[in-house]
Parts: C-alpha cells; sequence; structure tokens
C-alpha cells in the first residue's frame, strides 16, 4: 500500500473499520448463543471470534479516543 493519506481519511478509515468489528461482533455472539445448546464446540468457537473482534474493537476506540476506556474495559 503505497497511498498517501491525510489524518482525515485515515480516521474514516479506522471508523469504517471500527463499525465493522462492531457488527461481526455481533454476527458471532448471535452465533454463539444459537449454537450453545445444540453445537458446544461449534458455540465456543464462535465465543472466541467474538473475544477477538471484541478486542479489535477496544483498540480501535483507543486510537480514535484515548483514555475513554480503563485497562479493564
Amino acid at each position: 500500500m503505497t497511498d498517501v493519506v491525510d489524518s482525515d481519511e485515515l480516521l474514516r478509515r479506522i471508523r469504517r473499520a471500527r463499525e465493522c468489528a462492531v457488527q461481526e461482533e455481533r454476527t458471532w455472539r448471535s452465533r454463539s448463543e444459537a449454537l450453545e445448546a445444540t453445537d458446544p464446540q461449534g458455540a465456543r468457537d464462535a465465543a472466541v471470534r467474538r473475544m477477538s473482534y471484541e478486542a479489535v474493537l477496544r483498540v480501535l476506540d483507543e486510537i480514535v479516543t484515548p483514555g475513554r476506556h480503563g485497562p479493564e474495559s
């Protein structure tokens, strides 16, 4: 990637990525809950993916709004 972007464009891209991560986290949360009774291993796998997107969200939130969330969030 050799594009040079200004800070506004970079912030727009980060916000777009954050919205994508929010949607993915919701999708995997729903999938985990739906599989819990019938497929425990599938539910665990979905929960791991959900937690991964939660971590991505915390990182992107810290970039956009530093210090907004405490270390335990």
